[in-house]
């Protein structure tokens, strides 16, 4: 990203030095500029508006149940329709669409600095902390993840999704962690990483105050794309009872408590699958436009 003109001038005129952007304001200009991300952030921030401020204009909660209207379409009085139970439809899909979203973006979050300090570690180390950090993730990555959390499902009761975020962030961060890894082996031999060492600087404190950070492009197209993942693995252990257990619900309850009646009540089921496929096509678009916006090789990157 370039100065403008008028700031250009301004900087001659005066005879002043020329600012160079920061990185941070290049990388916004790169990614504001990308048709895809500008539409996979805008309809990424309409869904986080109407998951959290949906439910404030609404006149049902997803606990409230009208005994009156059981299987009801679409209405000026239900807007999603009802369900069996006679719950709102939008009330319950806001709700799912709330779990699904900060169980997706915490995922993400722990998964992505799991990985980030498990790479960076074993690739400024080496030698033992490398073998033992590379064997724990090959296993790990050899390991059922699908079949490891069903067996743990029984853990997920009620109230303790925390502990569902926790379990799957465990099984989404190590191949990121092996391509940190290769960075941070390029990294430990470079001049200011050496020089920190000679000034006697910490390892430890060289690893989170030199490597993870030259590494943050990574980590945050990593981190965007890992949302996609956990919301889509959520879905599907939810989907077959192994995630986010009732009285709470998610995109993956819904979506299974809506397949039963999807033929003869349709709104039981394509609004909160449409959601779920909406969230998803943002968050990659998302994610397609943080990565070219970071890679100045990117033969997708706007000019």
């Amino acid at each position: 990203m370039t100065l403008s003109e008028e700031e250009l001038a301004e900087d001659l005129s005066t005879g002043a030095p020329v600012r160079a952007p920061s990185r941070a304001r290049t990388v916004a200009g790169r990614f504001f500029r990308s048709p895809q991300g500008v539409i996979g952030f805008a309809v990424l921030a309409l869904m986080f508006l109407l998951a959290f401020a949906g439910p404030l204009v609404s006149p049902w909660t997803y606990t409230d149940k009208d005994f009156t209207a059981f299987m009801r379409p679409p209405s000026s009085r239900h807007w999603f329709g009802t369900l069996q139970t006679g719950s709102d439809v939008f009330a319950v899909t806001l709700r799912g669409m709330q779990k699904s979203l900060v169980v997706g973006l915490l995922a993400a979050l722990v998964s992505t600095a799991l990985a980030a300090v498990v790479g960076a570690f074993a690739g400024y180390f080496l030698g033992w902390t490398d073998r033992v950090l590379s064997w724990v993730t090959d296993l790990l990555l050899v390991l059922p993840a699908f079949l490891v959390l069903a067996i743990l499902s029984p853990l997920f009761g009620s109230g303790q999704w925390p502990l569902f975020v926790v379990m799957l962030a465990l099984f989404l961060w190590m191949v990121t962690s092996k391509i940190v890894r290769g960075m941070a082996i390029s990294l430990r031999e470079r001049e200011f990483v050496q020089a920190a060492r000679y000034m006697g600087v910490p390892p430890v404190r060289i690893v989170f105050r030199h490597v993870i950070p030259n590494l943050s492009s990574l980590l945050i197209v990593d981190a965007t794309l890992n949302v996609s993942s956990a919301i889509l693995t959520e879905t599907s252990l939810s989907y077959f009872g192994f995630g986010i257990q009732p009285p709470d619900v998610s995109f993956g309850t819904l979506i299974a408590e809506g397949s039963m009646t999807a033929v003869y009540a349709p709104w039981t089921f394509w609004f909160v699958a449409g959601l779920l496929v909406i969230t998803v096509l943002a968050v990659n678009l998302v994610g397609d436009a943080l990565r070219d916006a970071f890679d100045p090789t990117s033969a997708r990157r706007p000019r």
